[in-house]
């Protein structure tokens, strides 16, 4: 070992959890605009799904570059280009006249947000030992889930105030000043540069990874759980406002629960990844899971339509994805710290690909009720709970406590 780590200019916190930010407060803020937009675009509800389910494709391919680029050129660059691309794009959905430009202008957007998400995971692995990792992962997700749990109720009132296009021109004035907070206190962490990195090179990487039986486990777990909630963001907007009848503004508020139910479980995992292995704490977030599932189908198969029969479970769910994603991305990552990047960048591909299925599945299918977004929902957590049970395995899980990746040999 040398003493690299503490040459190391540590980010602040709140610098990770804001780059963190960019991807769900542009998600969230426009779902309680997706059914008056369906109108203003005069287009129809399948087709405005695309601004979801394409915003999740891009986010997904996306980050099966930026994380080698960052393990080749550093953390620094990828994030800045990425917060640029994301103020350009935001500016051009603000502006879009028909759907397709909108749906042009949510790609461009994603890919840029993507940035945040995935550079900011390889950061704390750079800085920090797997343990370490996974309890400051879940501090900062605590933190950062304010942003999905404010942005609907945010988006909701500009929809109702002014119009959609409101919310893609406050995104935009908070990817501006990101940039320049980004400019003047991010420092590079990354200072074991793959040289390598090239595209056959990349690939194999990711093959390497693939093959790892504990990476697929925490990846494929991680992913599914997300799935469920992803099929709920589906299938939510137009099931509480259309059939429950909640105005735009109702919806985020009720969408707060679920918001908070993430911080608890975040909360949770910040407090006790560092004691408990990764292994049991995705256990517990499998049990959360099973019954927040068990609550919706009970609800659905009873005909019980009050908003608390779809907040309720979604709460449990939240909670239980609050626990496994910090540990599961965490583990993921100390597979093969080297290259955290890259571990970074194909596990949140897998796992906003899954996403993205799920919220094609459920508006392909979308028939006004909300058996959809359910099948989609239970067939993801079953997945969800079935990876963990059977791929991660604690043997493994107990000897992933590496060093943080700039205090190993070069």
């Amino acid at each position: 070992m040398n003493n690299q780590a503490q040459n190391v200019t540590k980010p602040h916190i709140a610098i990770l959890i804001l780059l963190s930010a960019l991807g769900p407060v542009a998600l969230n803020i426009f779902l309680p605009s997706m059914p008056n937009l369906t109108e203003s675009l005069n287009t129809h509800y399948d087709i405005a799904q695309l601004t979801l389910t394409l915003y999740l494709v891009a986010t997904a391919f996306s980050q099966l570059i930026l994380g080698p680029l960052s393990d080749k050129y550093g953390r620094r660059p990828i994030i800045l280009s990425g917060v640029a691309l994301y103020v350009v794009a935001s500016l051009a959905c603000a502006f879009a006249i028909n759907i397709e430009q909108l749906i042009i202008g949510r790609i461009f957007q994603a890919a840029g947000a993507c940035a945040g998400i995935v550079v900011t995971r390889a950061i704390v692995r750079d800085l920090y030992d797997r343990r370490k990792a996974t309890s400051i992962l879940g501090y900062m997700t605590m933190v950062m889930a304010v942003a999905p749990m404010m942005s609907p109720i945010i988006g909701g009132y500009l929809d109702q105030w002014s119009s959609w296009r409101a919310s893609f021109y406050l995104v935009s004035v908070f990817g501006c000043i990101l940039f320049i907070i980004s400019s003047l206190k991010l420092h590079e962490t990354n200072h074991q540069l793959v040289s390598d990195m090239k595209l056959n090179n990349i690939f194999g990487k990711y093959r390497l990874l693939l093959k790892k039986r504990q990476y697929v486990g925490y990846v494929l777990g991680v992913s599914f759980g997300s799935a469920v909630f992803f099929s709920f963001i589906a299938g939510a907007p137009f099931y509480a406002t259309k059939v429950l009848g909640l105005l735009p503004s109702e919806y985020g508020f009720y969408f707060v629960m679920v918001s908070i139910g993430y911080m608890i479980g975040n909360f949770i995992s910040g407090r006790f990844a560092i004691h408990l292995s990764a292994t049991k704490m995705l256990n517990i977030a499998c049990i959360l899971l099973t019954i927040g599932i068990g609550f919706l189908l009970y609800f659905n198969f009873t005909g019980f339509t009050h908003p608390s029969s779809l907040f309720i479970p979604m709460t449990l769910v939240a909670c239980s994805n609050g626990i496994a994603i910090p540990n599961g991305m965490s583990g993921a990552l100390s597979v093969d710290p080297k290259l955290a990047g890259t571990a970074s960048g194909l596990a949140g591909f897998i796992q906003i690909s899954m996403g993205a299925a799920a919220t094609f599945s459920v508006g392909y299918f979308h028939d006004g009720t909300s058996y959809p977004m359910v099948v989609s929902m239970v067939v993801c957590a079953f997945l969800s709970v079935l990876c963990i049970k059977f791929w991660v395995q604690e043997p493994a899980d107990l000897a992933l406590e590496e060093a943080p990746v700039s205090s190993s040999s070069n």
